[in-house]
């Protein structure tokens, strides 16, 4: 981390990220199966200002699947691993959190592995959140 005039900031690892994304986009997706309710753990990328990043080498980040299009793209919400307060979030428990405000559509090719599905009350309350966010 550097700090510029009281400002902490990382050093985003863009070339880094750019080599992952060209193995990303060569990836087979025949073996990725994915559904709405699941969590997974996919790679993100390396954003710009206050947007969620990946961590570590695979740039990866927990996110919900909040709706399948096809078995190629899905909207997902980043999760946290930690509890937010705020109309943006859903907490989900102590040690995560949905980040409501920075939903997107990604490819499938992100997706690295499974971590679990969520029930169904769960998944229709973070949906209302979501939708009313965006009133």
């Amino acid at each position: 981390m550097k700090n510029n005039k009281n400002k902490t900031f990382h050093v985003k690892k863009f070339d880094l990220w750019n080599e992952e994304k060209k193995k990303i986009n060569d990836k087979n997706i025949e073996k990725i199966k994915f559904s709405e309710r699941e969590i997974w753990w996919i790679s993100v990328d390396v954003n710009i200002g206050y947007e969620e990043d990946g961590k570590n080498m695979a740039f990866e980040r927990p996110v919900l699947v909040l709706k399948k299009f096809n078995k190629e793209m899905a909207f997902v919400l980043p999760m946290t691993s930690i509890e937010k307060d705020g109309k943006y979030y859903f907490n989900l428990n102590k040690d995560s959190s949905v980040i409501l405000s920075q939903g997107g559509l990604v490819s499938s090719k992100r997706f690295l592995r499974r971590i679990r599905k969520i029930g169904n009350k769960t998944f229709e309350e973070i949906k209302n959140r979501f939708f009313g966010i965006l009133k």
